[in-house]
């Protein structure tokens, strides 16, 4: 069952609701929103699926998409009770699809007495507004409030709760007209102080949007103490590797098993927004950071992306990535790339990577790994759930630090502050010393930053 959450001022209330708003209202509007949207509570159960397949895509890739929308809404708590790709050659303004093709989905919206119909992409206000009106008492709902949804759950920290607000707030600002809709149909049109015309509609849109520039605001000073967190880690001179990779691939189970961090890992999609970051201690003597992230998904909405730039830059600013790969997923190549372009667009993508082939125990044919060939500077296979593989992870990850550091021993004078401030920010400092006007210092040191201090190598 898909709930509210109280601390918006907007409320995302669940399939076939999106827009839906209360206590924005500051008379009787509010209080009778409220009772409809208790109303509508019976409507959130049964759900009813439909792929979509364009031009551009495969049969085999619209079913694809299909079966994680099931997953998604699976995670939801919701019954799927149908699904069914439908063939899109021209997108249609009124319902998206034909309006033939509609009235064929609408009998078998009604003989599955179906609560909700959820679309595997992204609908506009007025054909969600034009699908309720064709199917009395089935709510209509798209890809992104699933995700959207699940987002809103799934946040814990003050930082992804804002982010999430913000993204359910400028998702639901178009849809305001037809949670009004909703409300005329629902009560007849009446009884509303103020009344649910566009004078109602346009004070709603103005407290939305104050609501918005002041969830920015907050938003911004928050990411602004991430930024100082992260500058302090660097002063902290320890390597930091962001763990990256499709949602429920197991990324929050390998840090679970390498740090004990108590993360939370569920076998649902998006059980971990919030990053959370532990030390390693690696074979060998040297350390790193291991920063968690949230998992990438296929058709992600760009302003979620947006939304949690500042979480997943966690691994813009990692010194390596762990890309952690379900190699038993059908579509684990699919999987890998939609997360490197999601990388890519972050500006993370070109950093030493070490690629994790979990769930590797469940892989039966060999020449099934072959295809993983090459993804990464390096790669193990690893069944992280089962406790498999962890020692040969932890070489691996040393291995990969190794391949990137410099061993030198240096002598600086002691004027060149700032070089010595740059060897403790992006290296790890073994040994220090300080005599005669030099600094005589032994560290482990990024290749890439050498032309910086290779004038001092003893």
């Amino acid at each position: 069952m898909l709930t509210a959450t109280p601390p918006l001022s907007i409320v995302f209330s669940g399939p076939g609701l999106a827009g839906s708003f209360h206590q924005i209202s500051p008379d009787g509007g509010r209080r009778r929103l409220a009772e409809f949207l208790d109303d509508q509570r019976k409507y959130q159960e049964r759900a009813y699926l439909i792929g979509v397949r364009t031009q551009e895509i495969t049969p085999q890739v619209a079913q694809e998409h299909l079966d994680e929308l099931v997953s998604l809404v699976g995670t939801q708590g919701l019954e799927v009770i149908g699904s069914e790709v439908v063939n899109v050659a021209t997108i249609h303004p009124k319902f998206f699809i034909g309006s033939g093709k509609a009235e064929e989905i609408k009998t078998r919206l009604e003989a599955h007495e179906a609560e909700v119909v959820i679309f595997d992409c992204e609908l506009s206000p007025s054909q969600q507004r034009n699908w309720e009106k064709l199917v009395d008492n089935v709510a209509c709902i798209d890809r992104r409030q699933v995700i959207l949804d699940i987002f809103g759950a799934r946040a814990t920290t003050k930082e992804s709760r804002l982010q999430v607000d913000l993204a359910i707030m400028e998702y639901s600002l178009p849809r305001l007209k037809r949670a009004w809709t909703h409300l005329e149909r629902q009560r007849g049109g009446g009884g509303f102080v103020g009344g649910a015309g566009e004078a109602q509609i346009e004070i709603d849109r103005r407290l939305v949007r104050d609501k918005i520039a002041a969830t920015k605001r907050e938003l911004k000073h928050v990411q602004s103490h991430r930024e100082t967190v992260r500058k302090g880690r660097r002063r902290d001179g320890l390597p930091l590797a962001a763990i990256v990779g499709y949602t429920n691939a197991g990324k929050s189970t390998l840090l679970n098993a390498l740090t004990d961090a108590g993360v939370l890992q569920e076998d649902k999609l998006f059980a971990t927004l919030d990053p959370t970051t532990r030390r390693l201690e690696l074979p060998g003597g040297p350390s790193m950071l291991l920063t968690d992230t949230v998992g990438f998904i296929r058709k992600l909405p760009h302003n979620l992306v947006e939304a949690f730039k500042s979480t997943l830059e966690e691994a813009k600013y990692a010194d390596y990535l762990v890309h952690v790969l379900d190699a038993s997923h059908p579509q684990a190549l699919d999987h890998f790339q939609v997360t490197t372009e999601v990388l890519a667009e972050l500006g993370a993508k070109d950093k030493p990577t070490l690629l994790v082939l979990n769930k590797a125990d469940l892989v039966a044919d060999e020449e099934d790994f072959r295809r993983f060939e090459g993804l990464a500077d390096l790669t193990i296979r690893a069944a992280v759930g089962r406790g498999q593989g962890l020692d040969e992870l932890r070489v691996a990850l040393a291995r990969l630090i190794a391949s990137t550091m410099a061993d030198l021993h240096l002598k600086i004078p002691t004027t060149r502050f700032d070089l010595i401030t740059a060897l403790h920010r992006d290296g790890e400092v073994l040994e220090e010393k300080y005599e005669d006007g030099h600094a005589s210092i032994h560290v482990l040191y990024p290749k890439r930053y050498m032309n910086k201090v290779e004038e001092f190598a003893v």
